[in-house]
């Protein structure tokens, strides 16, 4: 058994459902940096619906954030959205990343759906629909 210290489990109101098909979807356990995150009162919340990029390659690594390219870096375009909602206001922490599925755009916070858009595949393999 676990006995550490800073495990802790701790909820901060129901999960929020965004997919819109649950038995259709594929996803991966992924490493979300604190720089996604949103403030939340007191806490910093990467939310769900969130477009995010993950090195298939090498899924230990931080996602980021899609960024377009600038100097001599290339354009970061997102391949996938955080599933779930990821508190990261002691830094990086565990999240979902849904990389094939559909999400039901009217589900997401205001800030997230304004960074999406309705349509089949619109970000890797993820549709957005408005139920």
């Amino acid at each position: 058994m676990l006995n550490n210290p800073k495990v802790t489990k701790a909820q901060y109101g129901a999960p929020v459902q965004i997919l819109a098909n649950v038995e259709h979807q594929m996803s991966v356990g992924v490493r979300v940096p604190q720089s996604l995150g949103t403030v939340k009162g007191a806490k910093k919340i990467a939310l769900a619906g969130t477009p995010i990029y993950i090195d298939f390659a090498d899924t230990m690594k931080e996602v980021k954030a899609p960024a377009a390219a600038s100097g001599s870096d290339a354009a970061v375009e997102a391949n996938a959205v955080l599933l779930h909602d990821v508190d990261v206001t002691e830094g990086t922490a565990n999240g979902t990343g849904l990389y094939f599925g559909v999400v039901n755009i009217n589900r997401l916070d205001a800030s997230v759906q304004a960074k999406v858009t309705a349509g089949v595949n619109t970000i890797g393999a993820v549709s957005f629909l408005k139920l």
